[in-house]
Order: structure tokens, then C-alpha cells, then sequence
């Protein structure tokens, strides 16, 4: 009798009661402004106010927040880890980034305030791929994941290796994601001169608005900065989402009526640039979540490396002469840095930095000599081991290359960087079952990586899979006409 009560107790319990909350409520949100660029001419007036209001509007949203201001390199990434770790299956993902951005590749980085670039391949040095952060939220099991960039500003970096300024790319985000830019792909927004930016003022004036869902919200603001700039700015949408969600929670959709009407439909992302007879290769499907609580995923586990490696082959140099140790010693990045070191030899950000700029100049010597120095002082930079990984790979010191991603990936599992550079030293080395589960593992987290793209088709054609190679091959080369030049560089033909 006893029994049966308890029974009918906890079966009513389960109809009153609601089910606990799940993870699906949480909502999480980093933010962050850029504004003390040296290379700029003056620092920017928008980024560090319009993180602020942004930040507390999300506050009073129920976002858990966390916010930077004029991040470095290294602050951005501790910064994401950090957002990465919290996020559970089912959280609510935002990101929002003001600053200067650049595409390359047909991707687009978000700039820390200490990047060097001189040329297009520092982007990717030291910029941060929107795609890649976006994939990585994935990977964590994330539910809704929006990301809000305010950064298609002229900068000063194009203007070093290009004769224009190109702001963004579409990016390619995975299922559930809503993105917005502040301008289209491929223009850039006019400085206004106030101390706050137009698409954050339309912003924050739309999600105070009630009943409102996101994609709503987003589409309001971009009317809004239209007709605000007489058309000469209009932001640029691209949402996946498969389920309702509202920045002010409990929002059932209806639409008030002093509303400004909606834009009909959500701007779709423009497709890849079309390969001949051969389709672009779909993005990564969104990963199942993995996460069962805040921590970070396990990592992967290592590459093996073949039990009867190929012999290393001899030092290789790059098909490209690097410039004179006289020219290189005159370059001003270098003679800045160079000064800095001379006053204090122990500046690990300088050693990485000149080491950055010698290895983006072909000196891979000189750039391995840099970051020897950088991982005397700290061990654990995961970066430079990452790039000493590098370039020990191009001129051909492969055994001491591998060991440096290897440890670059245990500090840091699922560092694309690592796994891209690490697939480099498996296929210079021969190992191309190796070398493809590397760049499989890289493409996952960032479909559009061409280094990794190109480099998979190599080891395809070479581990007997020629049709898939040519495939791969093909893709990259449309998504980067410079591919193989790069390639040739690197000793790998």
C-alpha cells in the first residue's frame, strides 16, 4: 500500500511540477572592444562605449557577460577559452566584436590590437577567423549562437598588401546561428565621428523592443541603419536558426504596432565561388553535443605516428630566396622590434612578434631563432610552438616539428592552427593517413581553411584517393588562386 502511494505521489509531482530547467536556458555572451590600434592614425571613438552598452543591455537580458576592452592577441584567446569552458549543450552563444576586421581567403578576422600585419598571410597569423570561434561553440554543443560584428571599418592593414579595402567576408556558420554585420560583405562603413556607431545605436534601440524574435530584431535594425545613413550603410544578415529566440526572454513573436515593417526575408549568404566540375565541398555538420557540463571537451586524441616513419628528409629551403639579412634588418617592423629587444632582450612579445614578421618574409632561420627565445622565457606559448611547429616543416625539420604541434596540442586540444600546421609535417614526412586525419580534423572546425583543403588533396592523391584529392585540390585553389605558390614556398610541390 505504502508503495503504490509513493508511486501515485511521484506521478502527480511529474504533472503539477515542471521539469527541472535544462542547460537550454543558459545564456552566455562575450564582448569585446578594440580601440587603441597603433597602427591606426587615432584610436577608434566607438568600440570601448558601444561594448559597454551592449554589455549591460545583455545583462538585463539574462546574458551571463563577460567583457574586453583593447584585447591583444593573447587576451582575445584567453578570453574565448574562457567563454568556451562555460558554455553547456544547449546554451544560448553570443559574440560581439567592435574593432577593425579584414577577410582573407574569403573568411573573415577579427583583429587584436597587437597584430602585425605587413601581408595577407598575417592575417591569418595573427587575426582570429570568425568561422573558426563560431565552430568551436559548436563543437561545445551550443544551441543558439549569434554573432554580432561591428568591425567593416577602412583600416590600416589593407591598405599595406592591398590597393583596397575589402571588409568582410560571408561567413559559412553552422546550423542554428544568426549573424550580422554591421555593413555588406565586401564594403566598408563611413567614421560618423560620434562616440557611439549607428548599428549600435539601431541595435540596442531594437531589442528594448517587446515581443520580438531575434531574426525580427536584427531585421529592424537593419532598416534602421539604412534609413539612418540615407542607404549608404546597410548591415548584412545571415541566420540558420531552426528555433525561436527572443533577446528579451518570454517574447511570443506578435509584432506591436508602431513597428517599422520588417525586411521580407533574412539575407542568405552568397555561395563559394562556383570550381568547374567539381561543387564546392559542404560545411562541417554541426557536431552532436559532447559537453556534460562546463568544462571543456577532452581533447582529441593525438595523431600516431606511423610505427616505421619515413627518414627525415634533408633541410629544405623555400623555393622563394628570402630577402637579404641587410634588407630584412631595415624593414621598420623589424628595426622596432629589434629596438625593443635591445633594451630589454627578455620582451617574449616582441620575440614572437619579430619572429612573426621573419617567418611571413621567408627568414625561417631567423624566425625559428625568435621563437626558441619566445619558449625559453615561457614554455607554454602555445602560439609559438604552433609557429616554431611551422616553420621547422618548411625547411624540412620535421622529427623536432612534429614534437612541437604535438605539445602545442596537448596545451591547447583542437587548436585548428596546430592541426593544420601538424598535417603539414605528416604529409612533408610522408605519413598521409596522418597527415588527412589532421587536416580532416582542422576542416571540421573551419570548413573553409584552404591550407588544410589543399593539403588533404595532396595527401589524397598520394595515399591513392586521386578523384577525392583532385577534389579538394580544386576547392582550395578557387577559394585561394594563391594556394600552390604557397605551397611551393613550403617545399611541398
Amino acid at each position: 500500500m505504502n508503495i503504490r502511494l509513493a508511486f501515485l505521489l511521484i506521478a502527480l509531482c511529474s504533472v503539477i511540477s515542471p521539469p527541472p530547467s535544462s542547460a537550454a536556458g543558459d545564456r552566455f555572451a562575450l564582448v569585446i572592444g578594440n580601440a587603441k590600434y597603433p597602427d591606426a592614425d587615432v584610436p577608434l571613438k566607438e568600440p570601448v562605449n558601444d561594448a559597454r552598452d551592449v554589455a549591460d543591455e545583455l545583462k538585463r537580458d539574462g546574458f551571463n557577460v563577460d567583457i574586453g576592452e583593447n584585447l591583444t592577441g593573447d587576451g582575445m584567446r584567453r578570453a574565448l577559452d574562457k567563454f568556451y569552458g562555460k558554455l553547456r549543450p544547449g546554451s544560448v552563444a553570443l559574440i560581439f566584436f567592435s574593432g577593425f576586421g579584414i577577410q582573407s581567403n574569403r573568411q573573415s578576422y577579427m583583429i587584436p590590437i597587437d597584430a602585425q600585419i605587413w601581408t595577407e598571410q598575417d592575417v591569418r597569423h595573427d587575426g582570429l577567423s570568425l568561422e573558426t570561434v563560431l565552430g568551436e561553440i559548436n563543437s561545445r554543443g551550443a544551441g543558439v549562437k549569434i554573432a554580432l560584428i561591428d568591425a567593416s571599418r577602412r583600416n590600416p592593414y589593407e591598405r599595406r598588401f592591398r590597393n583596397y579595402s575589402a571588409g568582410l567576408a560571408p561567413v559559412i556558420a553552422p546550423n542554428d546561428t544568426l549573424v550580422m554585420y554591421s555593413a555588406a560583405p565586401s564594403s566598408v562603413i563611413s567614421d560618423y565621428g560620434g562616440d557611439h556607431s549607428l548599428f549600435v545605436q539601431e541595435l540596442l534601440k531594437e531589442i528594448r523592443v517587446p515581443d520580438l524574435m531575434a531574426e525580427e530584431t536584427l531585421n529592424r535594425t537593419r532598416v534602421g541603419v539604412s534609413r539612418a545613413s540615407g542607404s549608404e550603410q546597410t548591415p548584412w544578415i545571415s541566420s540558420s536558426l531552426a528555433e525561436d529566440f527572443s533577446f528579451i526572454p518570454g517574447a511570443t513573436g506578435s509584432h506591436p504596432p508602431a513597428a517599422p515593417p520588417p525586411v521580407a526575408n533574412v539575407a542568405p549568404a552568397p555561395p563559394p565561388a562556383p570550381v568547374a566540375s567539381a561543387p564546392p565541398p559542404p560545411p562541417a555538420p554541426p557536431s552532436p553535443p559532447q559537453v556534460t557540463d562546463a568544462s571543456p571537451p577532452p581533447p582529441p586524441p593525438p595523431a600516431q605516428v606511423d610505427p616505421t616513419p619515413a627518414p627525415a628528409a634533408p633541410v629544405e629551403r623555400p623555393s622563394t630566396t628570402p630577402s637579404p639579412q641587410l634588407a630584412l634588418a631595415d624593414d621598420p617592423t623589424i628595426k622596432s622590434l629589434t629596438a625593443k629587444l635591445d633594451a630589454k632582450p627578455d620582451d617574449v612579445s616582441a620575440l614572437y612578434r619579430r619572429g612573426q614578421v621573419y617567418a611571413s618574409k621567408g627568414a625561417y632561420s631567423l624566425a625559428i631563432k625568435d621563437f626558441d627565445g619566445a619558449l625559453r622565457i615561457n614554455p607554454k606559448d602555445v602560439e609559438a610552438l604552433n609557429n616554431r611547429c611551422w616553420a621547422r616543416a618548411v625547411v624540412g625539420d620535421l622529427q623536432a616539428a612534429l614534437k612541437d604541434c604535438n605539445e602545442a596540442l596537448r596545451l591547447r586540444p583542437n587548436f585548428v592552427d596546430a592541426l593544420d600546421s601538424r598535417g603539414l609535417v605528416n604529409l612533408k614526412s610522408g605519413m598521409t593517413k596522418n597527415a588527412i586525419t589532421d587536416f580532416d580534423a582542422a576542416l571540421k572546425i573551419n570548413p573553409r581553411l584552404t591550407s588544410s583543403l589543399y593539403g588533404r588533396g595532396l595527401a589524397k592523391q598520394r595515399n591513392g584517393s586521386i578523384s577525392e584529392g583532385n577534389l579538394d585540390i580544386a576547392n582550395a585553389k578557387a577559394m585561394d588562386p594563391n594556394i600552390v605558390q604557397d605551397f611551393d614556398g613550403y617545399g611541398v610541390h
